[in-house]
């Protein structure tokens, strides 16, 4: 480990050789990888986002259209207008209702089957109703689920083009009355598509036929979008080359291709002369302050190391620090971190410690306070006090001491021999309720009485040899062993219940060695759990069964010395 060490003098060495060819490589690296991809990312980017936004655009007006072309013909107001010339006004106010509210605004048109327009929103034009007449209508379906949608391009009058027909026959009990025509104008969906950091907009329906440009260089033979393309997938435009981005518009069977041309713009200009500029700068800075710089980097481990002490100061418990230098400060850095996770560790176990404490008290008090416990002992003295009144007394003395020394505040640790009058109180109970059916024997030593144990130590296991010992036997017999062993307190909780096989003993210790414990176990684990957490892994609960033996507990915690104060 130490001959792969470097000292601050090989350090500063090596860190003269890099930060001499360093600024170099960098600049050569930064303005390849500037010049070739910096324009084309910022060019593909503006081209797809044009693209997208001129396809949703699209996309909302002709289905508005469609949708609204569909209500206008299955509007009975329009079909008996269609039929009577009744209520034109409120026809027209439907349309301007509708019209006023779109960004493309259209002509709309109401003709009957005599080809006669008996209701439009554009001035009276023969020419061009002849022509909407004989070229449009006869290809509008005579059917109520098909809409006529198709490019064509009309001159009205100032000067303003549609360029785009909606279609839609007018039934009345299923014959043909009408015809209901909506048609685009062309100025308004050329507005629409020109967007920002965009040069062409192309529109075509699906036979390729242009819709709408912004650009005319765009159109081909029989007003055709048909793009060349070269190898590399750019369009050969006008002797130009076209980055494109396609997309298509399913609903409206239209194609909407969006071209920026490859040429650098201004502002590829002016980005690379700041850019040469700056690294120019920067070279220099770098190859003139070398030796500061170098130092600079001999001191960036200190500068984390200091970073980290003063989030950890702040409460941050994860303020790690990552040096790989090879020197003494990545040395420093690895027991930083060490002690970090020895901290962490520290505080995860006083709160999981702290949680047990209050779990531990919870159930202890419940346990004490359990419905079927305080009736048994109220059912004993309510018999007792009929025939034995001085039992009776003496039941009422030991439930009120048994409560108070569950519900007392004296501290998580108690003297051994204030612990075990609460067992015999808790036994004596237990022993008026089942008489001779339970015995019991306690041989803790004079030492032991005077070790300083977490309270309600034994409270659990007693209750567990209760509980189980009861359930294929009339007698229960328990006997509860306390002795010190060198620097260590054993005690021993050995009852004659039925025990357990090994499979059954074998899931208790799993549960016991777990720290998550999901099982209704909780006693005896919350009390091993506080043990291995207050004094160490080699502490705890270990248990000793066998089928119609019996059950062994050993606790197993350090010896330490008490007062009659405590």
């Amino acid at each position: 480990m130490e001959a792969n060490k470097n000292n601050f003098k090989e350090s500063t060495r090596r860190l003269f050789l890099l930060y001499t060819f360093m600024p170099i490589i960098v600049l050569f690296i930064l303005f390849l990888i500037f010049t070739l991809i910096n324009n084309k990312i910022i060019l593909a980017n503006e081209t797809m986002e044009a693209n997208e936004t001129i396809n949703q655009s699209m996309s909302k007006i002709y289905n508005q259209y469609y949708k609204e072309i569909n209500r206008m013909a299955a509007l009975p107001l329009v079909i008996d207008y269609a039929v009577t010339r009744a209520n034109s006004q409120d026809v027209y106010e439907q349309f301007y209702e509708f019209n006023n509210h779109q960004k493309v605004k259209s002509v709309f048109h109401i003709i009957d089957v005599k080809g006669i327009f008996v209701a439009s929103s554009a001035p009276s034009n023969g020419l061009i109703e002849d022509m909407v007449f004989k070229d449009i209508v006869p290809r509008i379906p005579p059917i109520a689920t098909a809409t006529l949608t198709e490019t064509n391009h009309i001159a009205y009058s100032h000067d303003r083009f549609t360029l785009y027909t909606f279609g839609k026959a007018i039934l009345h009990n299923n014959t043909v009355v009408g015809y209901l025509v909506y048609q685009l104008y062309e100025e308004d969906v050329q507005k629409l598509i020109f967007v920002q950091n965009n040069e062409i907009s192309v529109i075509t329906d699906q036979h390729n036929t242009i819709i709408a440009t912004t650009n005319n260089i765009a159109k081909g033979l029989m007003n055709k979008f048909n793009p060349i393309y070269d190898a590399q997938g750019y369009i050969q435009l006008n002797n130009g080359r076209y980055y494109v981005s396609q997309s298509n518009i399913p609903t409206a069977q239209m194609k909407v291709y969006t071209l920026n041309s490859l040429r650098i713009e201004k502002y590829a200009y002016i980005s690379l002369t700041v850019f040469i500029i700056v690294t120019s700068i920067l070279l220099w800075v770098m190859v003139h302050f070398l030796s500061q710089k170098m130092s600079s980097r001999n001191t960036a481990s200190i500068d984390k190391l200091l970073y980290a002490v003063n989030k950890l100061q702040e409460g941050h418990l994860d303020a790690y620090v990552e040096i790989k230098t090879g020197d003494e400060f990545e040395t420093l850095a690895n027991q930083f971190n060490i002690m970090l996770n020895r901290l962490n560790e520290l505080l995860h176990k006083n709160e999981e410690l702290s949680n047990l404490r209050r779990l531990i008290e919870v159930k202890q008090l419940q346990s004490q306070f359990h419905p079927h416990f305080i009736f048994n002992v109220l059912e004993i003295l309510r018999y007792a006090i009929v025939v034995d009144s001085q039992q009776a007394q003496e039941i009422v003395m030991i439930l009120s001491r048994l409560l108070r020394y569950s519900i007392s505040n004296d501290g998580q640790t108690v003297l051994m021999k204030g612990d075990l009058n609460h067992v015999i109180d808790y036994l004596k109970l237990q022993q008026i309720r089942f008489k001779d059916r339970l015995t019991y024997t306690i041989d803790v030593s004079t030492e032991g009485q005077n070790a300083l144990v977490p309270k309600l130590l034994l409270q659990a296991i007693i209750e567990n040899s209760i509980k189980y010992g009861y359930q294929h036997q009339e007698a229960l017999f328990i006997s509860i062993r306390g002795y010190v062993v060198g620097q260590d307190l054993v005690l021993e909780v050995v009852d004659n219940g039925d025990g357990m096989d090994d499979r059954r003993l074998a899931e208790i210790r799993d549960i016991l060695s777990s720290p998550d414990n999901q099982s209704k176990h909780i006693g005896l684990n919350n009390l091993h759990r506080r043990l291995v957490l207050l004094y160490g892994e080699q502490y705890g609960i270990q248990l000793q069964s066998s089928p119609d033996s019996g059950t062994s507990v050993t606790i197993l915690i350090p010896y330490e010395k008490g007062d009659e104060g405590v």
